[in-house]
Order: structure tokens, then C-alpha cells, then sequence
């Protein structure tokens, strides 16, 4: 069975309240049932974890080789700042996606740099919340061909 590490950076733990207008009202922890559901229904596993903190995202990436098959990342913000986290990726060679709920290319100018993009297979952006199961369907995807 494929297993899938879907891992969520700095504030969005505080889904559901932060900027709703950017990033709507549906909580982590219903994106985190949803994922569930949708790896479910497509025969896989599913492991989601958030952390503000650079260090441990990292070390969550060194720790995924040889029990992840493929990670998603919503790495907010560290998506344009951290060549670290792009590094540790790059590192443990799984198939990684990048995630946003916003587009991230129609946005402030700043935010349309991605280090997470540059060795990422795929991106998925723009969709909200639907994003996160529209990412493990591609990543399934992606394991199977």
C-alpha cells in the first residue's frame, strides 16, 4: 500500500480563522479528514503533520525515506524563503508535490518565488481546500506510472 506524508508549514494551523478571504474558512483538521477519506477511497495511506517550525519540517522530510513513498507540501510561507527545506527534498529523493490553497503566482510579487517549486514534480494552487485531495490523487498518480 502507498503511504503519503502530507506535511502543512507555519500558520496553517490556523486555517478556518486566518484571512478567510485568502484562504477560506475549512479548518487543518477538517482538510486532514478529507485527505483521509480521499486516500481511503483510492486504497493508500495518509499521514498529515504541521509544524510552525522550519527545523522540524526538515527533519520530518529526512525521516520520511524509507517509509513515505511521496510527500505533499504545503510549506507556506517557507515556500519562497527556505533554501533548507528545498535542500532536505531534493536530499531524500520521494516524489514531492507542492501544495497551496491561494496562487501563489497571483499574489504579491514576493510570493510568487517558489524553492519548493524547483524540485517539486508537480504543483497544485489555487483551489482552497479541494487542493489537498486533487494533491493525492496526482500523487497516486504520479507512484503508479
Amino acid at each position: 500500500m502507498l503511504n503519503i506524508l502530507i506535511l502543512n508549514g507555519p500558520n496553517l494551523n490556523l486555517l478556518g480563522t486566518r484571512q478567510p478571504e485568502v484562504y477560506g474558512t475549512t479548518t487543518l483538521d477538517d482538510i486532514e479528514v478529507m485527505c483521509t477519506k480521499k486516500a481511503a477511497g483510492l486504497g493508500v495511506t495518509v499521514t498529515c503533520r504541521q509544524s510552525n517550525h522550519e527545523g522540524e519540517l526538515i527533519d520530518w522530510i529526512h525521516a520520511a525515506r524509507g517509509v513515505f513513498d511521496g510527500i505533499i507540501i504545503n510549506a507556506g510561507a517557507y515556500t519562497h524563503t527556505s533554501i533548507a527545506i528545498m535542500d532536505a527534498i531534493s536530499s531524500v529523493e520521494i516524489p514531492t508535490l507542492e501544495l497551496h490553497l491561494s496562487d501563489i503566482h497571483a499574489r504579491e510579487e514576493f510570493r510568487h518565488v517558489s524553492y519548493i517549486g524547483k524540485v517539486a514534480f508537480d504543483a497544485i494552487m489555487g483551489h482552497g481546500a479541494a487542493g489537498y485531495p486533487m494533491a493525492i490523487e496526482r500523487m497516486v498518480q504520479r507512484l503508479a506510472s
